[in-house]
C-alpha cells in the first residue's frame, strides 16, 4: 500500500514539475512583447476564474475579514513580490539558470524555519544550508559579472517564494488552502493590472500571446493541483526529490525551444543544490522517523 501511494506521489510530483516548468516556458515566450504587470494580470485573470469555479463547488470561501489575519496578508504580498521578481527576470535570463537559483528554495525554507520558527536544525543540516547557498553562487557566476541585478532579482523571488511558504505554515488549520489561493490569485491580478502603467502600458495582444498565456493560466492552476495531491500521498521524503525534475525540463526546454545552451558554471551549480537539497530531504525523513518511533514508545507508557 506504502509503495503505491509512493509511486502515485512520484507521479503527481512529476506531472507538478512538467506543468511548473511548461508554464515558466509560456510565461517567458511572450516577455518580449508584453511587460510584467500585463502578463500578471492577464494570467492572473484567467487563473482567477478557475480558481473560482473550485472555491464554490467545494464551498471554500470564508468571513473577508479572514484575510486580515496578519499571516494571510503577509502571504499575499510575498507571492505578489515573487511573480514580479520572477516573471521580470524571466525574460533576461536563460529558463534554465532561473530554475536552477529556484532549486534553492527548500534549503531556504529550512533555514527560516529555523531561525524564524525556531524549528531544530543540526549542524549537518546547516553544513548542507551553506553548501546549497554556495551552489546558487556558482551558478551565478563566481565573479562580478555573474552578479547581475537580473539574476540577483531571482534570488530575492527565492526569499519572498520561502517567505510566502513560512507564512502558510503559520496560516490555521480552519482557513481552506482554496479560499488562500482564490484571495492571492485575486490580489495578484490587482497588482498585475497597477503595474501596467508604471511597466510600459497596455500592448495588443496577439492570438498566440493570448493562447500562450490561456495556456500558462492552466498549467499553472494543474501544478499547484497536482503538487497538493503529491503532498498528500505516500513519505514526502521519497517524494519530494521529484521536484528537481522541473530542472530536467527546463534545460530541455531552454535548449530546444531558446536556444540556450547550459555551461559548465551552471551544471555545477545545479549539481552542489541538487544534492545538498537531497541531503537536507534524508535528514529531515531521518528526524521525523525519530520523532515517530519516540511517539510510538511513549505511548503505551501515557
Amino acid at each position: 500500500m506504502q509503495s503505491s501511494a509512493n509511486f502515485r506521489g512520484i507521479v503527481f510530483m512529476c506531472l507538478a514539475m512538467i506543468s511548473f516548468a511548461c508554464n515558466d516556458a509560456l510565461v517567458k515566450s511572450v516577455t518580449g512583447v508584453m511587460n510584467t504587470g500585463q502578463i500578471m494580470f492577464v494570467r492572473g485573470l484567467l487563473t482567477t476564474l478557475m480558481v473560482l469555479v473550485f472555491a464554490v463547488h467545494f464551498r471554500a470561501f470564508r468571513p473577508i475579514r479572514t484575510i486580515l489575519r496578519p499571516a494571510v496578508i503577509l502571504r499575499i504580498v510575498m507571492e505578489a513580490l515573487a511573480s514580479i521578481t520572477y516573471i521580470s527576470a524571466l525574460g533576461q535570463i536563460p529558463l534554465a539558470n532561473a530554475s536552477a537559483i529556484m532549486q534553492a528554495l527548500p534549503l531556504a525554507v529550512t533555514l527560516g524555519a529555523a531561525l524564524f520558527l525556531r524549528e531544530p536544525v543540526g549542524w549537518r543540516r546547516w553544513a548542507a544550508i551553506a553548501i546549497g547557498f554556495l551552489g546558487v553562487l556558482i551558478v551565478l557566476r563566481p565573479g562580478p559579472e555573474g552578479f547581475t541585478p537580473v539574476a540577483l532579482t531571482v534570488v530575492a523571488c527565492v526569499c519572498f517564494t520561502a517567505t510566502r511558504d513560512l507564512c502558510t505554515r503559520r496560516i490555521g488549520s480552519d482557513v481552506p488552502s482554496l479560499f488562500i489561493t482564490v484571495t492571492t490569485a485575486i490580489v495578484t491580478t490587482l497588482v498585475g493590472a497597477l503595474l501596467i502603467v508604471p511597466f510600459g502600458g497596455w500592448q495588443p495582444m496577439s492570438t498566440t500571446s493570448l493562447t500562450h498565456i490561456a495556456g500558462a493560466s492552466v498549467l499553472l492552476m494543474l501544478g499547484y493541483q497536482t503538487i497538493v495531491l503529491a503532498m498528500r500521498d505516500g513519505e514526502i521524503s521519497v517524494i519530494a526529490p521529484f521536484r528537481y525534475t522541473s530542472l530536467l525540463w527546463s534545460i530541455a526546454i531552454g535548449i530546444f525551444f531558446f536556444s540556450e545552451t547550459p555551461d559548465r558554471w551552471m551544471l555545477a551549480g545545479v549539481a552542489v543544490i541538487v544534492g545538498s537539497g537531497l541531503y537536507t530531504f534524508y535528514r529531515e525523513s531521518l528526524r521525523g522517523r525519530k520523532a515517530v518511533a519516540q511517539r510510538s514508545l511513549a505511548g503505551p507508557l501515557e
